[in-house]
């Protein structure tokens, strides 16, 4: 018996990462790494703050799409600390890429930016968020990136 898929809305975040390190040309492609150092999240079950430290570790190929590899703590209204990791990727026609690496304000249906992200706590209170996958889709902006994350049901 075949099951559809379902998507329930978990969260939209936002973070905020001013810095970045440069490592330059790797093996591997330009990997930059993103000093996650403050942002927000608010979903139906749970609200609160991104802490740092975090960070994305992102890869740029050589065609300009970008490999992502996120992690950062999550502080609830409510004094809890989830731990929130993803991958994603972002890939779009290389004229909007390079708008992008540059720093410009690009509208997000002009590329493809989607995550799959894990959660991880201690807290009693979100223990369900330890069994769950999540699926996001992200919008980069200048000074922020934001994504709508969502339960895969």
């Amino acid at each position: 018996m075949k099951r559809p898929i379902g998507l329930n809305h978990l969260l939209e975040i936002t973070f905020f990462a001013p810095n970045l390190i440069q490592l330059g040309e790797t093996p591997y492609g330009k990997r930059v790494i993103a000093n996650i150092d403050g942002g927000h999240f608010e979903g139906p079950n749970l609200k609160g703050t991104v802490q740092g430290p975090g960070g994305d570790w992102l890869l740029i190929r050589q065609d300009n799409s970008v490999q992502m590899d996120v992690r950062v703590s999550l502080l609830t209204d409510d004094n809890e600390i989830i731990f929130l990791s993803y991958q994603g990727l972002r890939v779009g026609e290389q004229e909007v890429l390079n708008r992008l690496q540059s720093g410009k304000k690009v509208n997000p249906t002009e590329y493809y930016m989607r995550t799959l992200c894990r959660f991880e706590t201690g807290s009693k209170k979100y223990a369900w968020l330890n069994s769950i996958l999540a699926a996001g889709t992200g919008e980069r902006y200048p000074d922020y990136v934001m994504y709508d994350i969502y339960e895969i049901a």
